[in-house]
């Protein structure tokens, strides 16, 4: 399964929500791909959009290759294999001081004007425009967990189908397109994988 862009994936992931149409939902975004899918997602759904923030935690020498994710709450999920692919005690306290950095730059730079929307009681729905490891989503749903949605809901286009086995425990619902077995990474699945940057997830929330 392709996806023409984020936006044509947000409106194929609508259509597998449409249960929660009506049902004023939380749609949390993770920065900064998902954003513009949020942002549909939530008018699709007659629901609000915010961002849930996270930041992957890499591999010594390998910034593409996730160790382990922090929320912002300070909340860090570590994968399993962290260990094994040199990510010690010191070096995770330095990947989580300067990713716990720019999740608060990244708070004051998206939502200046407003708190977080609030979680407690509601139906969430946290989306990404894919998953490879599944670390930033754990910590997402981790973090969001604490907050006691009334229900917490996993909606994502495509993901490997080990990210879905290890997140499918951590949220009530997973909402997954396609988890082909040949999946190498997300931006296969789109003919448009465009960079989204910070400036359009300012625009996106803004008008929220």
């Amino acid at each position: 399964m392709r996806f023409d862009d984020r936006l044509d994936a947000a409106r194929h992931l609508a259509q597998a929500l449409r249960a929660y149409r009506g049902q004023h939902p939380l749609i949390l975004a993770i920065p900064r791909g998902a954003v513009p899918m949020g942002r549909e997602l939530a008018d699709l759904l007659q629901g609000d959009l915010d961002v849930v923030l996270v930041r992957k935690l890499h591999a010594p020498g390998d910034a593409e290759f996730a160790i382990g994710a922090l929320s912002e709450t300070g909340q860090v999920v570590l994968m399993p294999w962290a260990e094994k692919a040199g990510a010690d005690t010191h070096w995770i306290a330095q990947q989580r001081e300067l990713e716990s950095a720019k999740i608060r730059a990244r708070r004051v730079r998206y939502t200046p004007l407003r708190p977080s929307l609030p979680v407690a009681g509601r139906t969430v729905i946290v989306v990404d425009d894919g998953l490879a490891t599944g670390a930033t989503m754990l910590a997402a749903l981790d973090a969001l967990r604490l907050q006691r949605p009334a229900r917490l809901v996993c909606a994502v286009p495509v993901a490997s189908p080990d990210a879905c086995t290890r997140v499918r425990a951590h949220c009530d619902e997973l909402v997954c397109l396609s988890a082909p077995a040949q999946f190498a990474s997300v931006g296969q699945f789109y003919r448009d994988f465009t960079q989204v940057e910070d400036a359009e997830v300012e625009r996106v929330l803004a008008a929220s």
